[in-house]
């Protein structure tokens, strides 16, 4: 079911006079976030939030038709716009777009829950659009075509959230490690391959750092793709 795509694009209307209601969107929002932040998505049921504002669950459809709408403001609030360019000058191509995927995997990192709404055919809300501008104003001037772009910024979203599921505990490589150490240690000679990682990735001190490295090796590929249709 389509949702109602002017809470997440409101028209410009003149504000309305008159006392300010004690109920807005905005608080109805708040705190769903609040519950999902602490409890998870799942929680943050109409009831849940109509009893966390004490109001009434039939109230707040006056303000949002339903959870559907509920949980696309959630995202885009949740999500938030991209950070301001620190300066007035605008960074390479690849500097700008590898600064672009560390901070959004820090966005979703911050709160999990929205990676499950950032999926599928849907009506994006303005900032998490506002992610996409910014990532092709960084391409800008490069020999992509319009979907290439796209896909550019797919490639590395689709990265940045894939380390954010995996990293349902604070360094998961090195916690792995260490509960299997036993284990691959006596099975070294099955699994040969596995053991000699481990002990290199030990012995270097290098670990868990899948998001730098793959953000790196992607931007690469798009560099030699550029250099291609440079040339």
């Amino acid at each position: 079911m389509a949702i109602d795509r002017t809470l997440l694009w409101p028209s410009q209307s003149i504000p309305k006079r008159g006392p300010k209601p004690r109920m807005t969107l905005e608080r109805i929002v708040a705190a769903a976030i609040g519950i999902a932040d602490t409890e998870g998505l799942a929680a943050a049921s109409m009831q849940r939030v109509a009893d966390e504002l004490g109001a009434t669950k039939m109230s707040l459809y006056r303000y949002v038709p339903g959870k559907s709408e509920l949980t696309a403001l959630m995202l885009d609030k949740r999500l938030g716009a991209p950070p301001a360019p620190a300066t007035a000058a605008q960074p390479d191509w690849r500097t700008a777009l590898s600064a672009w995927t560390i901070e959004i995997h820090r966005r979703f990192s911050e709160a999990p829950w929205t990676l499950e709404l950032a999926v599928g055919a849907r009506v994006i809300g303005p900032n998490e659009l506002a992610w996409t501008e910014r990532g092709l104003a960084a391409l800008t001037g490069t020999p992509l075509t319009g979907a290439e772009q796209l896909d550019v910024l797919a490639l590395l979203s689709g990265h940045a959230r894939s380390i954010v599921q995996q990293q349902t505990i604070v360094e998961p490589e090195h916690v792995t490690a260490v509960l299997m150490s036993g284990i691959i240690e006596e099975h070294a000679t099955r699994f040969p391959y596995v053991a000699a990682a481990y002990a290199s990735a030990s012995v270097s001190g290098v670990r868990d750092d899948a998001l730098h490295f793959g953000t790196d090796r992607i931007l690469d590929g798009i560099q030699t793709l550029i250099s291609t249709r440079t040339n």
